[in-house]
């Protein structure tokens, strides 16, 4: 008599250690084995269809000749979806294909890269497809998902690197000689109040900081300017935090406000000053009322302000962005600026491992927009044109009284 209990705990045994091929004929060496009755008892034992255990009776009476490595004769199983739907690779190229994009006769090609809009639109097109099978074909046909990646600068001006390499020996100098050299900018604007800020901060599990799905500036807290001043020489930080506007009085007023609080002291017997900065924004080349206050400064301290603007588009390699700003924004990470206190206190608690130290302050003064300087006040500025792109290079001197 046959127990299938007995040939159930042996097949459960050793089911996990056989491929396909070895478990069929193990069932049809176990049914031909039992005698009558077995077969059903196999069939019930193992779970198999009655159609796949009568195989394995055929293949032990006459086993088919395999190629090395395979269990199943070429050709068997099931055909793949590009065989079975002719086209169906094309289809789906002509989708993603990125050439295509912008067509507007295809809208899908530049909107539409989910792979279940892939499959409605190819079944609409008469092709029976899941978004399994998509997602397979595409990376078969070595597709990924891809963020965009900033690496276009637009166009390069053709003394970029020389302009930089200027810069690297006028900041060399000016450092060796014991004179100030800053770099200065202005730091993205930021909304005060309840808002998401990016990052993460640790809180108690379950219970984050919550903030306004939407950011619309609070009227009555307005937005957070800051405008940072940076030592080359010794990795000190001053920001003024602005309420107003960004513009180049504000600029200027900041550098003054460092100069009288924070260099005068660290360079007692300074001659000059030696400003990097980018060549657009409040501090921009072309910006007149930027030299018409950098006058007005260098009068007001006695010192020749020298100013070395960065090339067009080359803003992300001014020295403040990577020694000053980055660390303020892991400082604030993750917090909401609920106050312009909070923004000042996060700014001005910056520290790092190397040594940085910050000082912030709030600016509550109005800086108005539109002011403009005319040709006859332009004339009055005693400014001295380097030999080397004296549009970017330049000195401001102090006039006399």
């Amino acid at each position: 008599m046959v127990d299938e209990a007995v040939i159930q705990r042996k097949y459960l045994a050793i089911k996990d250690s056989l491929d396909e091929r070895s478990r069929r004929l193990w069932a049809a060496a176990e049914a031909r084995e039992g005698g009558r009755g077995s077969f059903a008892a196999v069939v019930r034992a193992t779970g198999m269809s009655s159609r796949t255990l009568a195989r394995g009776l055929r293949e032990l009476q006459s086993p088919p000749v395999l190629p090395t490595g395979r269990m199943r004769r070429v050709g068997g199983g099931r055909k793949p979806a590009k065989v079975l739907e002719p086209g169906l690779v094309e289809a789906l190229d002509q989708l993603v294909e990125p050439t295509m994009r912008g067509d507007p006769e295809c809208p899908l090609r530049w909107t539409c890269k989910a792979t279940r809009q892939l499959a409605r639109e190819l079944s609409r097109q008469g092709y029976r497809v899941s978004h399994t099978l998509v997602a397979q074909l595409l990376a078969e046909a070595h597709y990924s998902l891809q963020a965009n990646r900033k690496n276009r600068e637009g166009s390069r001006h053709p003394d970029r690197n020389a302009q930089f390499e200027h810069i690297s020996r006028e900041a060399a100098v000016q450092i060796r000689r014991g004179q100030p050299a800053i770099s200065v900018d202005t730091k993205k604007k930021e909304l005060v109040g309840d808002f998401k800020n990016g990052g993460r901060e640790w809180q108690p599990k379950g219970r984050p900081e919550h903030v306004r799905v939407h950011d619309f500036v609070d009227p009555k807290l307005g937005k957070a300017i800051p405008y940072g001043v940076y030592d080359l020489r010794r990795n000190v930080g001053w920001v003024s935090v602005g309420l107003t506007h960004d513009t180049a009085s504000f600029a200027v007023a900041t550098i003054g406000r460092w100069w009288r609080h924070m260099g005068q002291k660290a360079y007692p017997g300074a001659r000059s000053l030696l400003i990097t900065a980018d060549s657009g924004g409040s501090n921009g080349a072309r910006v007149r009322l930027w030299k018409w206050e950098l006058q007005h400064l260098a009068n007001e301290t006695g010192l020749t302000i020298r100013v070395c603007h960065l090339p067009p588009g080359t803003s992300k390699w001014n020295k403040i962005e990577h020694r000053l700003f980055s660390f303020i924004s892991q400082n604030w990470r993750g917090r909401p600026l609920l106050t312009h206190a909070t923004v000042v206190n996060l700014i001005g608690s910056t520290r790092t491992q190397g040594g940085l130290k910050v000082r912030c302050v709030l600016d509550r003064r109005a800086y108005p927009t539109h002011v403009k300087i005319s040709e006859a006040q332009m004339r009055t500025i005693h400014l001295i044109p380097n030999a080397f792109h004296g549009e970017w290079n330049y000195a401001i001197r102090p006039k006399r009284k």
